[in-house]
């Protein structure tokens, strides 16, 4: 055997790594101390089963420069992950085209839900949310969730983007909405005419079509209206509307490149 062979296999004996060493690159921080990092944050977050995406930007915020498939994988051998619901197929009309937009006030979203209340019983959320930056520009919490409910988010949301509520103040905006009575009633129409805005309608039995306040209102489910009990209308009343707040200023948009919604809307605001 020639002599540089037997110095190459000794040379290569000699730095074999030991059976069940990881291979590859070694970290700069340990798995032990990215989930105590992981344990802090999802104690201190406002929110509650944030994904690995979001795990990693706030880590990130913390000095820990970690990529999505560690992050990713030390989630789920922790339990740390949250519980993932499986969808239902939609037919082509729900993901024709795009419902969002690159420009705040082009396109708002609206809708409502009920929660329960041990005073006052069932009562409604109103909402109004942009296409673009995913902030909530308006909301209205009533006992009556009539057409003159509905219209207060919006009403909200004119003052907020627009700085009034006048004739004409909104043209060029559209507002989405399904056709729930509220939505068809003349008051409200008129009313949406009356500011400039264009209502569209999403299609029958197609919530994706109003999907941007359909996915706020899941959030408002999971992150605030299912986690309390509600004495009156008035208590729920600062309860939701601190958590729009935290919503507003710390949630992170993934499509918005895990911008909150009020840095979004600032930045595009800017970029126009």
């Amino acid at each position: 055997m020639a002599r540089a062979t037997v110095y190459a296999q000794a040379g290569a004996a000699g730095t074999k790594p030991p059976p069940g060493a990881k291979r590859g690159p070694k970290t700069t921080v340990s798995d032990a101390v990215l989930i105590v990092a992981m344990r802090q944050v999802l104690a201190e977050s406002p929110f509650h089963g944030e994904g690995h995406r979001k795990m990693r930007v706030r880590l990130r915020a913390l000095g820990h420069r970690v990529g999505r498939n560690r992050v990713l994988r030390l989630m789920r051998e922790t339990g740390l992950l949250a519980p993932q619901r499986a969808g239902h197929p939609h037919g082509d009309p729900a993901h024709a085209g795009t419902i969002t937009t690159t420009r705040p006030n082009v396109m708002w979203g609206t809708d409502a839900t009920r929660f329960y209340t041990e005073r006052d019983g069932w009562c409604w959320w109103f909402g109004a949310i942009d296409h673009a930056s995913d902030d909530i520009v308006g909301w209205h919490v009533a006992k009556i969730g009539d057409r003159w409910a509905a219209l207060e988010p919006i009403r909200a949301g004119a003052r907020l983007a627009f700085g009034a509520f006048a004739k004409d103040v909104a043209r060029g905006l559209t507002v989405r909405s399904d056709w729930g009575p509220q939505y068809i009633a003349d008051a409200f129409t008129s009313e949406l005419a009356w500011l400039g805005i264009t209502h569209s309608h999403s299609f029958v039995r197609e919530p994706q079509c109003n999907g941007v306040i359909e996915r706020f209102i899941r959030t408002l489910k999971e992150q605030c209206l299912w986690l309390h009990r509600f004495e009156s209308l008035e208590g729920a009343r600062v309860i939701i509307g601190a958590f729009i707040e935290r919503y507003n200023h710390q949630w992170l948009i993934e499509r918005l490149d895990h911008r909150t919604p009020v840095v979004a809307r600032q930045e595009l605001l800017a970029a126009a």
